[in-house]
């Protein structure tokens, strides 16, 4: 072994990899198996809801009932609905229970709209008088809602707000100026959809009284285009999507009086060009909770909100040097004293939990340390105990945890080398543990309060045992040094029959973007893929080069408005790293991305002098000033700002320097990442007398996915990388 390398062997008891080649035709890994038969496809445990009760949860019965369970035993108790039953709902795909769980808001014939958004009928069911209703008869709705006080129903259709009051069953409109591609109330635009991860964009207050929302008005957004094909005509589906240095959405909030039926806007500081990533109430009914955020993402403020004459204090503010990270759900949690939250910050350069009175302004922290928070997994107000997620033990492994509010009685609530997370009952008696680690598949626990497992929900023995018999080879850890003097984290699997005296093609897996992470220890999606091309004599590696996530403030942020130049330093210098060890065939190195990792293949195909002799790029961004606002200035600025961290870490302009066999693949309807992003790349590669194979998907978006695709998809790449490396 090459004395440089670190190697952290993981090794699974269940995942024994085969000691030779596999000879039995049955055994081989194939697409077939992966993509059409689902051999390797995970089980997990979803749909599980919580009762009031704490010791009961239901759950989705495919679609055809909603079951009742005890958590202690997972015993069915009852059948609480029953599609059949009832003729005017054959089957559902979601649902949700009033607050008191006396209705159940179901939901069918979903029609997707973006990433998070659909449209969908829903119907109410009263459970003491087993009555099934539709929630209206005028049109597909979206985002429907109960209110906490069980007595009406909030929903949009056509960019407008609707109430149907369960009591008189009557429908009411409470906003009337909703219109496509001009005004939207009460659910996101398209770029906060995508960027700030949510698709609700009103929120009852806690009495039901009041409910606040978003209007944008995107009038001064220019639109995008993508042809749609299949009609003799093909039709051009036009949206909002403001490109980076370009006009946003302008946006405000409003409170709606259900009893006086009366609108009015929240006085939300507006001296600068500013995003609201969040509204929730505090537990007081007429505090609205703002999070302001200014358009460079460097200003952050919590604002407190009067609805009932829309006055405004600031009880938080945070500026950052570069950018805010966590405008999220996390980041404010309110705490039954009105008058405090749990804040979550990278303030101190490393994500935290801090307690922060909006009475006084102390804040103080909760945890600390030079580990990252991963997530604020539940807080047990009645208990004043704390659930979160970290990366204290390692960059590689996030664990689960609890403490008390006031930063004490912290305990570690996970154990073994992986990544857990947790799902935890309303009254915080139960919770279901879930964890995998890259050898590993997911496993899904049930725990009472106390940390003691109940019982095993799913531990995928049959997935451990086909891993087995198909000879899964282990997924070994290791530390890649760079010129910078960063050890990178990466990852490597060897063929089970791993000859050190053999040279080996290297296949590297890599995304890259800021924030993101894949050398972690988790069961990877991909991982029977990579299984495959590993029995086929390969090398399969992945490197997280700085600007990922789990390393603190300072690593996460070196790429801040330089996007793809130390990435692709980081990725070039790794693999120039790998190729000298003994065993791996420094003229076979070969790259793969999806999106950012697109975009990162893409310059280390251009920028790599020959070091790749094949890279395959899937939905690549090709320039920076092709993206989104919000994403692409969080990280750049804008176009305007900073033109030189655009335009030099583009491929475009490096088209002429392409060396080695290189596929690219995009959907022709991409919302996300355009198509423009492959066509531009391609006319320069065009241009620069570059020959490459293109493959392209009609009418399919950023996953490129749905019939034969995704086989169809991974076939294309199996054929390409056996032929080029």
């Amino acid at each position: 072994m090459h004395p440089k390398i670190i190697l952290y062997l993981l090794i699974a008891s269940l995942l024994t990899p085969s000691t030779g080649l596999l000879s039995a035709q049955e055994n081989k890994i194939t697409l077939d198996k992966i993509y059409r038969e689902n051999t390797f496809r995970t089980r997990s445990v979803r749909g599980i809801v919580s009762m009031n009760d704490g010791r009961h949860y239901t759950v989705n019965n495919r679609g055809r009932s909603i079951d009742q369970h005890a958590y202690d035993d997972g015993e069915k108790v009852k059948t609480i609905f029953k599609a059949g039953d009832h003729d005017q709902l054959q089957a559902f795909s979601s649902y949700q229970f009033s607050k008191d769980e006396k209705f159940i808001l179901l939901t069918t014939q979903v029609e997707p709209i973006y990433r998070r958004s659909f449209i969908a009928e829903y119907y109410i069911y009263d459970v003491l008088n087993d009555k099934l209703t539709a929630l209206s008869e005028n049109g597909k709705q979206q985002l429907a809602t109960l209110s906490p006080d069980n007595r009406q129903v909030a929903f949009v259709r056509n960019n407008n707000i609707f109430i149907r009051d369960l009591g008189s069953m009557s429908e009411k409109q409470i906003t009337f100026d909703g219109e496509k591609n001009k005004i939207i109330n009460g659910s996101p635009d398209w770029v906060y959809e995508e960027e700030f991860g949510f698709a609700d964009g009103f929120k009852w207050s806690p009495d039901g009284k009041r409910i606040a929302f978003y209007r944008f008005d995107e009038r001064q957004v220019r639109e995008f285009f993508m042809t749609i094909f299949g009609n003799l005509y093909p039709d051009a589906y036009n949206f909002k999507y403001p490109k980076a240095g370009e006009q946003n959405s302008e946006v405000t909030i409003h409170v709606y009086e259900l009893e006086t039926g009366k609108t009015k806007q929240m006085k939300v500081p507006d001296g600068e060009e500013f995003y609201v990533p969040r509204i929730k109430w505090t537990n007081d009914p007429v505090t609205l909770s703002v999070i302001w955020l200014n358009r460079l993402q460097n200003h952050v403020k919590v604002l407190h909100c009067d609805a009932t004459n829309g006055e405004t204090r600031v009880v938080y503010e945070e500026e950052n040097e570069k950018y805010i990270s966590e405008a999220t759900d996390d980041m404010v949690t309110y705490l039954p004293d009105n008058e405090s939250f749990l804040l979550i910050s990278e303030k101190d350069s490393y994500f935290h939990i801090y307690l922060h009175n909006f009475k006084t302004g102390h804040t103080k922290p909760v945890t600390s340390g030079d580990y990252d928070i991963a997530s604020l997994a539940g807080v047990d107000q009645d208990r004043s105990t704390i659930y979160y997620t970290s990366y204290e033990v390692a960059p590689t492994e996030i664990h689960l945890y609890s403490i008390g509010i006031n930063g004490r009685n912290k305990k570690k609530l996970s154990a073994g080398t992986g990544s857990y997370s947790a799902t935890f009952s309303k009254t915080f008696d139960y919770y279901i543990l879930s964890y995998s680690n890259a050898n590993t598949p997911p496993v899904y626990e049930l725990h009472n309060r106390r940390g003691k497992l109940i019982r095993t929900l799913e531990d995928n023995a049959e997935l451990k045992e086909k891993a087995e018999a198909h000879g899964f080879a282990l997924v070994e850890f290791m530390k890649v040094p760079t010129e910078s003097g960063q050890l990178l984290n990466g990852y490597m699997i060897k063929p089970g029959d791993f000859d050190p005296d053999k040279e080996h093609p290297l296949f590297i897996f890599v995304y890259g973007g800021p924030e993101s992470q894949n050398v972690v220890q988790r069961w990877n999606r991909r991982n029977a893929w990579f299984q495959m091309l590993v029995q086929q004599g390969y090398i399969v590696a992945c490197i997280d080069n700085r600007g990922t996530n789990g390393r603190g403030e300072a690593f996460r942020k070196a790429t801040y408005m330089q996007l793809g130049k130390l990435e692709t330093q980081d990725q070039i210098e790794s693999a120039t790293y790998l190729g000298d060890l003994p065993y791996i065939d420094k003229n076979r190195i070969g790259m793969f991305g999806w999106s950012y990792g697109g975009f990162m293949t893409s310059l280390c195909m251009t920028r790599g002098n020959g070091l790749l002799k094949m890279g395959i790029a899937v939905a690549p961004v090709t320039n920076w000033r092709y993206y989104d606002t919000i994403y692409t200035e969080r990280f750049m600025r804008t176009p305007q700002e900073n033109p030189e961290g655009y335009d030099e870490n583009s491929p475009i302009h490096y088209a002429g320097m392409l060396e080695g066999k290189f596929l690219l693949v995009h959907g022709t309807a991409d919302d996300n990442v355009h198509f423009q992003n492959s066509i531009d790349f391609t006319s320069a590669l065009v241009e620069a007398d570059r020959q490459f194979e293109m493959q392209f998907y009609p009418n399919k978006n950023h996953g490129i996915y749905g019939g034969n695709t995704t086989y169809h998809l991974y076939k294309r790449m199996t054929e390409f990388i056996l032929e080029n490396l």
